[in-house]
């Protein structure tokens, strides 16, 4: 099968999304299938081999200057598609500030409007290469706001949505510029195939959003990619032998982690919160905090908060951040781990991090919004030892406190899980079943 995948970078940060498609299109391509990657706004980011066509469609930098300079949207194709070319783009947007709510709201219904916007000229370049280049089955885009030119592409194929944070999206926006793209996008439902979204909980939330037929609404479980997460690969699994820190002595330490955009969504504050309240208590002397996620300059200052609480709490030497992780070194962090807890601020639709928490054998306290009531249900249902997980009430600090003293206090121990539960988070197991999707299949579970 022919599949086209339009993947929306993230100007250099990880992404969940990009992640989660660069591991799909892989997945699909091994199985023998004609999966095309194709990145767009700027190029894609991913902790495993990039998949993606060495080109950006509707490049971040062109799709600005557009809506900005009226001129700009009449030069030839010849003068300006150098902007799009993915090393440009990431010196050009490297150091890109946050863009104005005004702005923000104005691109976004430009955006929507396809050939009818200012991208125009953008859009019309993305089509010729689909019709000239690919001529794919089917489409399945990463977002619904990527999809101004869906009714021309579903001319020639079977166009698919992934919906995994197009409300979170819209809830930055302003109230009028949100209401206008909500029935921008309410009108690109009819020329779409289906939707696509990794948790029943999101999928009815965005089919009443967006005035999506039951029909078209399709849950596909998350999955990652596994072949990593292995005993081999996962020192420290077997509670005979200790734990060893850097310096090769024996480490006591219980490691409270976080894997995660170092960012106030992800709810970084409210876990350092914790671990100060934690640490009051004589019985946690040898917990640690250890941090680790991408952090953009927009975060710096919010970064300096939390090390200022954790320092006026008298905590410095008992927490660590390690940083921006490449794939190893994220395996290898995860090992490091007694107890994981990314305590999200928004509903997370995904959860890609607790998935590859849990491959690594660490129990963990999420929150009980979003995908993770559900992925907690998933774990639990398939695990046969050992792996240990608790939700708590996402409105409620105390119970965060509580959830993870809990844990805490049935010696949280890291342990492989079983083949049935590793079967069910891989990735080729996520891609399978989408394949079966858009073959015009149900959905195996």
């Amino acid at each position: 099968m022919r599949i086209t995948y339009l993947t929306a970078g993230a100007a250099g940060m990880f992404c969940g999304s990009c992640m989660n498609d660069n591991a799909v299109a892989r997945e699909l391509i091994k199985a023998g299938h004609d999966c095309v990657l194709m990145p767009v706004y700027t190029p894609i980011r991913t902790d495993l081999e990039d998949m993606s066509v060495d080109r950006v469609f509707l490049g971040g930098v062109n799709v600005f200057l557009s809506q900005k300079i009226p001129l700009y949207r009449h030069l030839p194709r010849w003068m300006v598609g150098w902007l799009d070319h993915p090393w440009v783009i990431k010196s050009l947007t490297a150091k890109a500030g946050k863009t104005s709510p005004e702005l923000l709201g104005e691109l976004t219904l430009s955006m929507l409007g396809g050939l009818e916007g200012y991208q125009r000229q953008e859009f019309q370049d993305l089509l010729n290469f689909l019709q000239n280049n690919i001529r794919p089955d089917a489409i399945v885009l990463t977002n619904l706001l990527i999809g101004g030119v869906i009714p021309q592409m579903a001319s020639n194929a079977d166009v698919w949505v992934m919906l995994q944070g197009d409300d979170i999206f819209l809830d930055s926006l302003s109230a009028s510029h949100r209401t206008k793209a909500v029935e921008k996008m309410r009108r690109l439902v009819g020329p779409t195939k289906g939707f696509i979204c990794h948790s029943e909980a999101y999928a009815a939330s965005m089919r009443e959003l967006l005035g999506i037929p039951e029909s078209k609404m399709h849950v596909v479980p998350l999955g990652v990619a596994i072949s990593d997460f292995s005993t081999a690969a996962l020192p420290g699994l077997d509670p005979s032998v200790s734990k060893e820190n850097a310096a090769g002595t024996q480490d006591d330490s219980i490691h409270l982690g976080y894997l995660a955009c170092m960012a106030p969504e992800k709810g970084l504050h409210r876990l350092v919160d914790a671990f100060i309240e934690l640490k009051r208590n004589p019985q946690w002397k040898s917990l640690r905090l250890s941090m680790a996620g991408w952090m953009g300059p927009q975060h710096a200052a919010y970064w300096k908060e939390q090390q200022a609480k954790l320092r006026r709490s008298g905590l410095d030497g008992q927490w660590e951040y390690a940083g921006t992780l490449s794939r190893q070194q994220k395996v290898e962090y995860l090992s490091s781990l007694d107890l994981f807890c990314v305590p999200t601020e928004y509903a997370d639709p995904k959860g890609i991090f607790l998935l590859e928490a849990v491959l690594a054998g660490v129990p963990y306290v999420m929150p009980s919004h979003g995908a993770f009531p559900e992925l907690h249900r998933r774990i639990q249902e398939f695990h046969r030892q050992g792996v240990a997980g608790d939700l708590f009430r996402p409105d409620s600090q105390e119970d965060l406190v509580s959830k993870l003293q809990r844990a805490l206090e049935q010696s949280p121990k890291r342990a492989l899980p079983g083949p049935g539960l590793v079967s069910e988070l891989d990735i080729s197991t996520h891609a399978k079943r989408l394949l079966g999707l858009l073959q015009g299949k149900s959905v195996s579970l």
